[in-house]
């Protein structure tokens, strides 16, 4: 999986997702008055502790992706346009994809915190009581429910 966002705010941003994590491409005069020639930052999901969204109102809209041990800005958007984890943004349209871009990286942050080998969350413990549950209730017959415990026990 790999997708890329952008943002054409105070030169062109671009936020790319992959497996692995988060990369902040920065493009133009703006950005480089801003943030300097510090080049691409790339933040593993593993290492990012959460993703803020401000809405663009008044003032532009930012996405801040905190890291562990990271000293983000806590200004708000004025502090936030010097900030290396933090894109600007303005409209609509970058707005929807900025909360798309939150809801991915989100999701991705928490597969990533994810204790290693879980891969399931319910045990076969947990799919036989339902079973269990449907027969008793007679939404399932014994024959039904005897073949679906032997596949989930794996007989």
């Amino acid at each position: 999986m790999e997708r890329t966002f952008v943002s054409n705010h105070g030169g062109r941003n671009e936020i790319k997702i992959d497996d692995f994590g988060v990369t902040i491409h920065r493009k133009g005069m703006l950005n480089a008055l801003n943030q300097g020639l510090k080049g691409d930052k790339t933040i593993p999901y593993s290492s990012i502790t959460a993703v803020q969204l401000k809405k663009p109102g008044l003032t532009n809209g930012y996405i801040q992706f905190s890291v562990m041990g990271g000293n983000e800005s806590r200004g708000g958007v004025f502090s936030a346009t010097q900030d290396e984890n933090t894109v600007m943004f303005a409209g609509k349209k970058t707005l929807d994809d900025m909360i798309e871009l939150q809801q991915i990286v989100e999701e991705k942050i928490k597969e990533a915190h994810q204790p290693y080998g879980v891969v399931k969350q319910t045990s076969d413990l947990d799919e036989l009581k339902k079973l269990k549950d449907l027969l008793d209730a007679g939404a399932v017959t014994q024959e039904e429910f005897d073949a679906k415990k032997k596949q989930i026990l794996g007989l």
